[in-house]
This record gives C-alpha cells, sequence and structure tokens, in this order.
C-alpha cells in the first residue's frame, strides 16, 4: 500500500510462526547501514627510494664442492627425536561387528638399519646433490660418502622414546625430514672445500620495498620518512608498533621494512613438506663505530667482509613451535651462508628471539659481538 509520500509501507508476514519484524527494512532508521572501517594504503613513497631495500628471491639451496670429499659437524638441530606423537606405533581396529584387532609396527622393526641408512643416503642425494643445482643429474659417485655420513648420523642423533625405532624412519615424511638435518650438518662443516649456494627463481630472481602497495583495515603505524621506504607498518599483534619506534630511534638503522606485501620469504622443509617461512623484519645497519662489520662467526657468514652494511633479518619473540625451529635453523645454517657465498646481495646475518622492549640494546650488543669476532679471525 502506497503511503502519502508515495512509498511502499513495509509489510510482514508470519512463516512457520516465526514473525519477520525483525529484519531490518529498507528505509527503516534501525536497518540503517552502518560504514565500514575505512582501509589505509600501505605503499612504497618514490620520495623516499634511497631507503629502498632488496632481497635475492631463493627458492631452494645447492652444494659447489671445491673437493668432492664430503664432512658432517653435528649440533643439536641435527637431533631427531622418534616418538609416538609423530607416528603410532600400534592402532586398534574395534567395528562395530567382528573382532577386535590390533595392528602393530613389528614387522617395521625387523627392517635392517642398514636398509634406514641407504634409504636416508638416497634421499638426502636426490635433493641437494645434483649437476646443476635442482634439475641436474644426481652426483651417484658421493653416495659412499653421504652413506658414511648417514650412519653416523644415525648412531649419533637419533633418540628413540618409548615403543619408538629407527625403522621409523623408512616412512617417508620422517625420512625427508631426517634427510635435511644430514644435509644441514654437511652445510656446518667448516672445512673450507664447498660452498652452499642459493637457487634463485628465473628471471626474477631479485625483490625490492618498491613494489609494495596493498590496502589494510587493521592499526598502521606511520612511519619515519628518513627511515622506512614504505608508508606505514602494519600491527598484526601489537608489538610492531614498539619495534617500529625503537628501530627508527637508532642511528646504527640506515633503514628497515616490516616484511608485509613483499614476497619475501625463506623456503623450508618440515616433515617432508615444503614451505615458506615470512620473518617479521629487514633492517639494514651499520656499526655504531664506523668499523667493518664481520660475516664471519656462528652465523656461517662469509671471511671478507664487503662494506659496512648489514642486512638483518630479524624474528620478534615468539612460542617455541617445532616449525619455528625449522624456520630459524634454515635461516641461520642454509639461508644466510647461500646468500652471502653468492656475494651479489650484500651481507646478511639472521636473529631470533628479539624482543621489540630491548631492540635497541639487543642490536647493539650483537654489533659488538660481532665486532670481537672479526678481530679475532683477523688475529689468527
Amino acid at each position: 500500500m502506497l503511503n502519502d509520500g508515495g512509498h511502499f509501507e513495509p509489510e510482514y508476514a508470519d512463516v512457520f510462526g516465526v514473525p519477520f519484524s525483525f529484519i531490518p527494512c529498507a528505509g527503516s532508521e534501525k536497518g540503517a547501514p552502518r560504514r565500514g572501517v575505512t582501509p589505509t594504503r600501505v605503499r612504497a613513497i618514490e620520495e623516499r627510494e634511497q631507503l629502498a631495500i632488496t632481497f635475492p628471491r631463493v627458492v631452494a639451496y645447492r652444494y659447489e664442492l671445491g673437493s668432492e670429499r664430503l664432512s658432517a659437524t653435528f649440533s643439536e638441530d641435527s637431533v631427531k627425536v622418534l616418538s609416538t606423537q609423530d607416528v603410532a606405533t600400534k592402532t586398534v581396529d574395534a567395528p562395530i561387528i567382528g573382532e577386535i584387532a590390533i595392528m602393530t609396527l613389528d614387522d617395521l622393526k625387523t627392517r635392517r638399519e642398514q636398509e634406514v641408512a641407504f634409504l636416508l643416503a638416497k634421499r638426502t642425494l636426490q635433493k641437494y646433490f645434483r649437476e646443476d643445482g635442482d634439475r641436474g643429474e644426481v652426483k651417484q659417485w658421493l653416495f659412499p660418502q653421504v652413506l658414511g655420513i648417514a650412519r653416523r648420523w644415525l648412531s649419533e642423533c637419533v633418540r628413540c622414546k618409548d615403543n619408538t625405532f629407527p625403522q621409523l624412519l623408512l616412512f617417508e615424511e620422517l625420512a625427508d625430514d631426517a634427510a635435511d638435518k644430514i644435509y644441514r650438518a654437511i652445510a656446518a662443516s667448516d672445512d673450507g672445500r664447498k660452498t652452499l649456494m642459493p637457487v634463485l627463481r628465473p628471471y626474477d630472481s631479485e625483490g625490492s620495498t618498491k613494489y609494495v602497495d596493498f590496502d589494510t583495515t587493521k592499526s598502521t603505524w606511520v612511519t619515519d620518512p628518513d627511515k622506512c621506504h614504505v608508508s606505514h607498518v602494519v600491527s598484526d599483534s601489537g608489538w610492531e608498533d614498539k619495534m617500529a619506534q625503537a628501530l627508527e630511534d637508532m642511528d646504527e638503522v640506515i633503514c628497515y621494512v616490516k616484511n608485509q606485501g613483499m614476497s619475501f620469504s625463506i623456503p623450508y622443509t618440515l616433515n617432508g613438506e615444503e614451505r615458506n617461512y615470512l620473518p617479521d623484519f629487514i633492517v639494514r645497519v651499520s656499526s655504531a663505530d664506523g668499523e667493518r662489520i664481520s660475516e664471519s662467526g656462528a652465523q656461517g657468514w662469509g671471511p671478507e667482509p664487503q662494506d659496512d652494511v648489514l642486512n638483518l633479518i630479524v624474528e620478534v619473540t615468539g612460542e617455541k613451535k617445532r616449525d619455528k625451529e625449522a624456520k630459524a635453523s634454515t635461516a641461520r645454517s642454509l639461508w644466510v651462508p647461500a646468500v652471502n657465498n653468492h656475494g651479489g646481495f650484500g651481507r646478511w646475518a639472521y636473529v631470533e628471539d628479539f624482543d621489540p622492549w630491548n631492540a635497541q640494546t639487543a642490536i647493539r650488543e650483537f654489533l659488538a659481538a660481532d665486532g670481537r669476532r672479526l678481530n679475532a679471525d683477523e688475529r689468527r
């Protein structure tokens, strides 16, 4: 029915006893749509181009051998703990009709450990030792050396909890994880005759902050035009603003960026599954006293610094989880040394368990320790 203003009055009906009067109608004050949150445009500022940060797009890692004699250095990262949390060793099948069946892995337990070592050596060789990166022929002649290292790893680094046994490593996912640990131990060996190198994305090997441009409805921190190429830091969990403020107040920080909308990732594997890890920040720093920054020491850096600038990958404090340990281990022992050995992207380092409320002290302590390592290396 038309009212005096020439508009239709809303009408209501009961359907199966449910009144429709609770549904807002067009034109009613109660049902007027509310305006949504206005998004913030996060983008690279052209006028700040001198603060741009570039980075390599790494898709995998490979090994260049100066000598084809392999060795391995095992550490805590090399340890593999087997437990029933990873794989069940007993399963009870209780159907509605019929007898209960208990299935175990006793048959698997009878397999020889030599077979396990052969599988792990084969898997390690296929994944990491090829003629041309990840697509060439497998270097089969290195198999005896890798087999010897796999045997050592089984003897020294495998920990079996209740009701587990080394033959569980014959499962594909566990075997892939074991192969990764064996390879990292080989990469960590310090005999100086092999070089870990990155496999870069074809035709798109370098990323940059200059391509950042996206919208967000999250809260943001407006960045200092003298410290960041990107207009804002997006706050995902509350500590990003504090971290940005701490970095902007440091003379040692040349520039920084939060890793969002940049496609900067570190490839790693967990349980045989290939994944990508996105660290929190990239910070370009220089030494406070103008001295050179070393790339030697525990981070696996190259021995000769090229300049006073260090690209610091920062992972902020978080809960200790299995995937986080795999991410950090890959960043330290594979990504950083591979990129530094490449030599075309500047010098890089990685720090984790970073407290935003202690960022300035932590960075300065890191640089001081780094300088002491350099001086010790030069004396040697």
